[in-house]
Order: C-alpha cells, then structure tokens, then sequence
C-alpha cells in the first residue's frame, strides 16, 4: 500500500510514479509528473507572469463566459490519458498544471481537475521553466491532442502559437506586441497583443 509522502526529498528523483502517487504528497512543493518523471515546479510566478496571466485571463473570458467552454487558472490538475488502456489512478503517468487552460468537452472535468486533452492550454515563460516549456510539454501536448498550444514570452513580448494538424503542431507566425492575436481553432477569440503586455 502506498504511504503520504509529506516531504518531498522523500520522492527518488531518479523514480517513475503515477497520479495514484501523485495523490498521495503533501508537500509544500508544487510538482508536475510527464510520463511517470517528477518536475519540480519554479517557486511563486513573478508580478509580471500574473498580470500578464490576468489579463489573458479577462481577454479569454470575453469569448468563452457565454459558451459551455471552462476556463482554469493554475493550480489546476489536467491528466493527460493518451494511449491509455485504463485511466485508473495508478496509470496515469503525466499530470501537469498549465497557467491557464480552456476545456470544451465538459464531461471530460470532475472534482479532481481534467481527464483527457484540454482544446486551448497557455504556459507563460518564467527564466526557470523555458526548457520545460518550449520542448518537453510541447511534445507531451501534441502527443496527447491538445488542439492549440500558447507559449507566452514576456521578454520579447511575443506568443507563439502552434495548431495541431494530422497530429502534428504547426507554428504560426509570432504575434507580437503592435499586432492581432487570432486564434485559428476559435474564431472568435482574437485580441490586440499589447493587451497582455502593457502592464
């Protein structure tokens, strides 16, 4: 049987868990678990990662609040279950939280967060998670479905949006600070980009 882990130097980094595990920590420390792997999370977002969090969240919102579409902000578990025979807890190897993410498919939300492939996910660059971000969760996202990927650079003030295609990401063109973001799997979510930078 398994037993709570209450610090995490108790975990072997080295080790492979599952979200039956995951369940399990009661650590101060925010994790996320990619393919049975634990990645330590960066401490608190700085100022500048949560206004522009927020005000992605209010330009969102004005296209999703009159649909069925949810819109969730970190910390908010999605289990990602591609190629899963079971989705029992004790399966699930990758459960990540994303800063914010937009799920269409209702029936696929319960207490415990997402089970399944949100249609929007948004991570935010911090100097600590670029790696994670621009290359291990791009190809977890794409392997699991995940139809449009936002990576939101503060530094350059740009978001790179990629759209999934025969199960392959394509990248847009950057939509940068002076321009339109439009979302290609929405059609009405679209906003000036100077909108999350100008804080």
């Amino acid at each position: 049987m398994n037993t709570v882990i209450t610090n995490f130097n108790q975990l072997d980094p080295n080790g492979n868990y599952t979200y039956a595990d995951y369940l399990l920590w009661q650590f101060k420390e925010r994790v996320e678990l990619i393919k049975g792997k634990i990645f330590k999370m960066s401490p608190a977002p700085s100022r500048k990662h949560q206004d522009i969090s927020w005000r992605l969240t209010r330009e969102i919102d004005k296209t999703f609040s009159e649909t069925s579409c949810k819109m969730y902000a970190a910390p908010f578990d999605i289990r990602l279950i591609n190629h899963l025979v079971s989705t029992t807890d004790n399966k699930i190897i990758s459960v990540v939280q994303p800063d914010l993410c937009v799920i269409c498919d209702i029936s696929k939300l319960d207490d415990k967060g997402c089970l399944g492939a949100p249609d929007l996910i948004i991570e935010i660059l911090s100097p600590g998670n670029s790696n994670r971000e621009m290359n291990i969760k791009f190809d977890l996202y794409q392997e699991n479905g995940v139809k449009e990927y936002w990576i939101v650079n503060p530094s350059d003030e740009t978001v790179y949006i990629y759209v999934l295609k025969n199960d392959k990401y394509i990248g847009l063109k950057p939509a940068t600070n002076g321009t339109l973001l439009k979302s290609p799997t929405f059609e009405n979510l679209n906003f000036p980009v100077k909108n999350i930078f100008d804080v």
